[in-house]
């Protein structure tokens, strides 16, 4: 009898039947049958492991501290000394109490869909947020109850080009030596129709003394504004008594589009204190000469959309600003776009521009800085420097000298690649951190196209072929170019987190790849719909282009054609300038058809928080999972399930040494995200 290689009888079988062995399956059949038994017994194990009583004994005897501002203080360190939640009870971590504001749109009633993206800040020991809709909100921290609402009454049938989004609120109370009559405690917002509001903190009750009865109207001095395009989405910032405020301004619709000026305003009467333009509009305007006189005429955007940071002891507001308008050419506006793509630092009581910091010049790829720039102390050397951090989308992260823009490590201009669309003039070189290193890969090459099988990765070949790609800063051209870092890439508005006691910044990043085309405007109205010429379209009046892209360059199964993780987490030595660890941040579980709990991450939005005690909380990508890491090794502690994405960065406060440490995170969803959008703010706490 004829025997297999490892000297057992060959069994005859029928053609087509599976193999089998004393009625067990045999072969590939058999390992993935034991592979899928030991996933499960690992699971449930696991569950069993994670379900278990957790006996915690809360300790009093540490810190307690609130959460004044956006950031957790007006740099945006996104830091607490909090130490009662740590790594060794952070998996007994609950809900403590959940608020519902009702402020939804799924987009079945409204345009527009809601994206929930705001954190509280605490202040005279009440929890204060905005909503979607432009509500704000008080709430008792410890138990979550409505203690009032305000609603400016914003019309939610216009379809608003950022979502229907807000990030927050600030507050300002006034000296006890000089005390308003009214208002002496003060919530100012700004609302997605472009209001600046200032609210009684305890009633809830607009401010008749500030503007015209509590409102000043922002939509002034800025050009023509097209309803539902110029927004304010991040809350402003109070220096003394001085309210900035920046603005956030609907992309590649025109030249002309709204200005992206930042004001500042007395947070006592209103008045308009100052207005700082990030385009030089006369030759008596510092940068003009940059600028051809037509392009500074016209050109719109510039504006500082994301959150703004200060430090009151210097004066100083500090703003990331955007690119001007439109993103993907800039034939109508030669030059560096001087102001725009920069760290601005601003003296807070005049508008006076102290110094600027330019991360990319002539931007033609939507790189506009939307992270909050967050100031800290680094040692360079052994000598302690008081800096700017600032992260960018295209994975780098430059340190500024506070008081100069200088780098604290060197920043090189390299040369990169040129424009070949007609009437452009790219900007032959572009600035390149040398610590920390770039953070975001620089080129995706067709080597590097990752898909479940052999179809989909040729799919994604097929789909980059015909593209122009020679890596980062590689422009728009006629027959599509391939954008690496992509538009949503590198950090976003969620920020970084520093612990300055530890010389540690924590950033998550998204890793995708996008496209973009720009289509001569006398062939557009043949080609538009076409295979090929399908996207997000950007009509770009007042150039010669229309603009057409992808923020993914997705495979057929709707997998991103980049290789996981497409989302990470990020730890980096600020001393060093070197990074610590990285790890997958988050799961396709909600997305996939079944729950595979495969660590592929996704975009990212929302940011993290660090606690003194060593740990790091976010949520931030799309899933319904809120986690907790350690600080030092980039683990997972603890997650929890979420009613929808909490694509917001979290909080965390604790009022009296008797009392609890409370973690806060909104779970709103992304209007443009393919989960469900939500109206949740979850706190968590330890139990009793």
């Amino acid at each position: 009898m004829k025997r297999a290689e490892s000297g057992q009888p060959e069994k005859h079988r029928a053609e087509g039947a599976p193999e089998r062995e004393g009625g067990r399956p045999r072969g590939p059949r058999r390992a993935i049958l034991l592979a899928t038994a030991a996933v499960v017994v690992l699971l449930s194990l696991r569950i069993a492991w994670n379900s278990r009583p957790l006996k915690v004994t809360v300790d009093y005897s540490g810190p307690t501290a609130s959460w004044p501002y956006y950031g957790g203080n007006q740099g945006g360190h996104r830091y607490s000394p909090l130490t009662q939640i740590t790594p060794d009870n952070v998996r007994a971590l609950e809900v403590a109490w959940t608020y519902r504001s009702g402020d939804i749109s799924d987009g079945s009633q409204y345009p527009t869909r809601t994206s929930f993206q705001a954190t509280p800040i605490l202040f005279r020991e009440r929890l204060y947020f905005s909503t979607p809709f432009s509500r704000v909100i008080a709430l008792d921290p410890e138990t979550g109850k409505e203690l009032w609402a305000y609603d400016p009454g914003i019309d939610k049938s216009l379809s608003y080009s950022e979502n229907m989004t807000s990030r927050g609120v600030a507050s300002w109370e006034a000296p006890a030596e000089d005390t308003p009559d009214s208002c002496p405690r003060r919530i100012v917002f700004g609302t997605l129709d472009a209001r600046l509001l200032a609210l009684d903190a305890d009633t809830g009750e607009l401010c008749p003394d500030f503007g015209v009865a509590g409102e000043v109207d922002l939509t002034m001095g800025v050009g023509t504004v097209d309803p539902g395009r110029y927004e304010v989405t991040s809350p402003p910032v109070v220096v003394n008594e001085v309210v900035v405020v920046g603005s956030a301004v609907g992309d590649n619709r025109r030249v002309d589009v709204e200005r992206g000026v930042i004001r500042g305003f007395d947070v006592r009467t209103g008045e308009t204190l100052w207005s700082w333009d990030p385009v030089p509009r006369s030759s008596a305007d510092p940068g003009w000469e940059e600028w051809s006189a037509e392009g500074a005429e016209r050109t719109g955007a510039g504006n500082a959309w994301a959150p703004l940071s200060a430090d009151p002891e210097r004066d100083l507001v500090f703003a990331p600003t955007g690119s001007v308008a439109p993103d993907y050419f800039g034939g109508q506006r030669p030059g560096t776009g001087i102001y725009a793509n920069s760290v601005v630092a601003l003296r807070a009581s005049t508008g006076e521009r102290v110094w600027h910091f330019q991360v990319v010049h002539h931007d033609l790829w939507d790189y506009d800085i939307g992270s909050q720039p967050t100031l800290a102390t680094v040692r360079k050397d052994g000598q302690a420097v008081d800096a700017v951090i600032q992260p960018t989308k295209m994975g780098f992260v430059f340190i500024l000298n506070r008081d100069t823009g200088e780098p604290v490590w060197p920043v090189e201009e390299r040369p990169v690649p040129q424009s070949d669309v007609p009437g452009e003039e790219t900007w032959p070189t572009q600035p390149f951190p040398t610590h920390p290193p770039p953070l975001h890969p620089l080129e995706f090459t067709p080597d590097q196209v990752w898909g479940l099988t052999p179809w989909d990765r040729s799919r994604c070949r097929e789909a980059m072929s015909g593209l122009r790609n020679e890596g980062i800063f590689t422009p728009p051209s006629l027959e599509g170019t391939l954008q690496f870092p992509s538009i949503v890439g590198g950090a976003n508005w969620g920020g970084a987190a520093v612990d300055e006691d530890r010389g540690v910044m924590v950033l998550n990043q998204t890793r995708t790849v996008s496209w973009v085309r720009l289509v001569p405007r006398e062939v557009w109205p043949e080609m538009r719909g076409t295979p090929g010429y399908r996207g997000e379209v950007g009509m770009q009046e007042g150039t010669p282009y229309v603009m057409i892209r992808e923020a993914i360059l997705l495979s057929p199964w709707g997998l991103p054609c980049t290789k996981p993780p497409w989302s990470t987490l990020m730890a980096v030595d600020l001393q060093a300038g070197e990074p610590l660890w990285e790890i997958p941040l988050g799961s396709i579980r909600d997305l996939a058809p079944v729950p595979l709990n495969f660590r592929f991450g996704s975009i990212t939005l929302g940011g993290p928080v660090i606690t003194a005690s060593g740990l790091v909380f976010i949520g931030a990508v799309v899933e319904k999972a809120f986690r907790a890491f350690d600080l030092e090794t980039g683990e997972e502690l603890w997650s929890s399930r979420l009613p929808a994405p909490a694509m917001a960065t979290p909080m965390t406060y604790r009022l009296r040494p008797e009392g609890k440490q409370y973690v806060v995170v909104a779970a709103g969803g992304h209007g443009r995200a393919p989960l469900n959008v939500s109206d949740h703010l979850i706190a968590f706490a330890l139990p009793d």
